[in-house]
């Protein structure tokens, strides 16, 4: 079974458990995240047996190689000195020398097939698993959007408007009235301002009207005093 179809299987059973139970979508995001990671620890962990295995089967090989040339240097020693059941002897342990580096070699091929495959499932996962943290940080970004939304549609319900515009409208009339206080004392205090502009004006006018007559006449009856005008308070002549 293949890295990613064994982490498919181990996130869909939990996704199916996890929405069952109605979870939020950013802890499934969570899960399938740290899933991944989890699997990622594991291949690596993998590769770095393969890894390990190569080294070991590469010194096997050296050191068989050399067994085997040290067997045919003593068989052709023992074949010198006419020992040919010692030259039989070595060169059977020759022969097992290069049987055990034969198998060394294809087990280190096939080290290097897994351990190419490791190698392209560690940069596959690598990659699916940074895509998913970046939508991950979208999801966030997302769900932030939504209750902030959320909240501020909740604080702009209809009744919550109406009634916020109903407390402005009171706060306006009570603006209105003070303003309105105001234009009654301002009218007050213009009103008495006003008698006494009266009153000078009327005295220049009656002293004019004495001079008109001085000149056209010369003389006559003294201008009469100035009449008072009633107060505000209902005073008499």
């Amino acid at each position: 079974m293949g890295v990613f179809s064994r982490l498919s299987d181990i996130i869909n059973s939990n996704l199916n458990a996890m929405l069952d139970k109605a979870e939020d979508p950013e802890k499934i995001a969570r899960l399938i995240i740290q899933e991944m990671e989890d699997c990622l620890v594991e291949v690596r962990s993998a590769a770095a047996r393969s890894m390990a295995d190569k080294k070991e089967y590469d010194r096997d090989i050296v050191s068989l190689e050399q067994s085997r040339l040290d067997w045919s240097a003593k068989a052709e020693l023992a074949v010198e000195k006419g020992r040919e059941d010692l030259a039989r002897g070595a060169l059977a342990a020759k022969q097992r020398a290069e049987r055990e580096i034969d198998g060394r070699r294809l087990a280190l091929k096939a080290i290097e097939e897994v351990g190419a495959k490791r190698t392209d499932d560690l940069e596959k996962l690598q990659a699916k698993l940074d895509e998913a943290k970046t939508k991950l940080r979208a999801l966030i970004v997302r769900r932030e959007a939504a209750e902030h939304r959320i909240a501020m549609r909740s604080r702009i319900e209809v009744n919550k408007v109406d009634e916020a515009m109903r407390r402005y409208a009171q706060v306006e009339r009570k603006v209105d009235e003070m303003e309105a206080y105001a234009d009654l004392i301002n009218v007050g205090e213009r009103g008495l301002e006003a008698q006494f502009q009266d009153l000078a004006a009327e005295e220049s006018i009656e002293k004019e009207l004495a001079e008109l007559k001085r000149r056209r006449g010369g003389g006559g009856s003294p201008p009469p005093a100035p009449r008072r005008r009633a107060s505000s308070e209902g005073e008499g002549v």
